[in-house]
């Protein structure tokens, strides 16, 4: 078991939750909502993840949690898509959001490696 305040995918993905959150400050008062709160929670997930993957008793479980953690970067991709294309972010904020979540997932592909490195049964066939 380890600190999950002592990885820096956990800080990376802290940072990009507080950003879309930020982010969603600029969406008009009614009606997105809902829209910022989905996005906020698939954000959420990617922290929430890491920190409960650090409690995981092994490193097969530790990797699973890693795992939902980037595919909740990749709803959070197609969130921001729509975003950007709903005119709720611009352009360059979402390049700006976009380039933090492929960071994180990169982040959180190299670690999950490392993790299952440590268990050859469970890492990934090809």
């Amino acid at each position: 078991m380890q600190n999950f305040r002592n990885l820096r995918v956990w800080e990376q993905a802290h940072s990009l939750a507080l950003e879309v959150r930020n982010s969603g400050k600029t969406f008009p008062p009614s009606g997105f909502g809902a829209f910022h709160n989905q996005l906020l929670r698939a954000a959420e997930s990617v922290v929430f993840n890491i920190a409960e993957g650090c409690g995981a008793n092994s490193p097969k479980e530790f990797g699973r949690f890693l795992e939902i953690s980037m595919k909740s970067t990749i709803e959070l991709e197609s969130q921001l898509e729509l975003a950007r294309d709903y005119k709720l972010i611009t352009p360059k904020r979402w390049g700006t959001l976009t380039t933090q979540v492929i960071t994180t997932r990169r982040m959180l592909w190299a670690l999950r490696q490392k993790v299952l490195a440590k268990n050859p049964e469970s890492a990934p066939t090809q």
